[in-house]
């Protein structure tokens, strides 16, 4: 579904992804782990089009869009729910899921309105607070906007960047589940996580990315089994 074949992105003269090649399958979740600064966000934001490869290829139902507007890669069929959320926290609930449908511009407003409605039973907290205004909705409220917001563009493919992070347990939980849920209905999710135990139960094939390479590719029950992600991720560690 999603293809990214030697891709260089830099900073300047600092490059963050050093050629990574990896895919996305169609109906998975695929997961990539890796440390702070291994270059995970950087790659969504490439993917996503907010920014440039130095080179390499990104490759969509073999439609290649190395480059294009983000604008273009939305309508193309690619969502992201970015790092630490980023609703329009002065915009209201109800604003920020319109927002998310932006790049509909042939949707008639009956057809966003019931997909709007559709958010609103998947998260009914959503609807409780339609007219509050984001950046007063908690941790885990934010995330549910978020993903929600990403969903009104209708996506093939479900980008999600630390979904989990810095909220409670509960919650994460909460989070996980959704993302079961969505790919039970048939989206596609190429997941960024640092929580490799919840990671191992809902992916179906993990990367591992350090220092912009990817030094891992295999399935849950081949990470489970390595050593050296055992220690850094698991918390434990393979008995002679």
């Amino acid at each position: 579904m999603l293809e990214v074949q030697d891709v260089v992105t830099a900073y300047g003269k600092i490059e963050a992804l050093k050629g990574v090649t990896l895919r996305v399958g169609e109906g998975q979740i695929t997961c990539l782990l890796g440390p702070n600064g291994a270059g995970k966000t950087t790659l969504m934001l490439t993917i996503t089009g907010i920014l440039k490869p130095r080179r390499g290829s990104v490759r969509f139902h073999d439609k290649d869009i190395t480059g294009q507007a983000p604008g273009g890669i939305v309508r193309a069929g690619i969502a992201l729910v970015p790092e630490n959320r980023l609703v329009f926290p002065e915009m209201t609930v109800a604003e920020n899921l319109r927002a998310g449908a932006y790049s509909r511009t042939g949707s008639a407003a009956s057809e966003i309105a019931n997909d709007m409605e559709a958010m609103y039973n998947r998260f009914p907290r959503l609807r409780e607070r339609s007219t509050q205004m984001a950046g007063t909705l908690s941790g885990g409220e934010q995330q549910m906007l978020s993903v929600a917001r990403a969903l009104m563009a209708r996506p093939k493919l479900l980008l999600m960047d630390e979904p989990s992070l810095g909220l409670a347990p509960m919650i994460v939980e909460e989070i996980f589940q959704i993302v079961r849920d969505l790919h039970k209905d048939g989206t596609s999710i190429f997941l960024v996580e640092q929580n490799a135990h919840m990671a191992l139960q809902v992916a179906h094939h993990f990367y591992l990315l350090e220092q912009g390479r990817v030094t891992f590719d295999g399935t849950p029950g081949e990470m489970a089994e390595d050593e050296v992600i055992q220690r850094a991720y698991l918390g434990t560690r393979q008995t002679a």
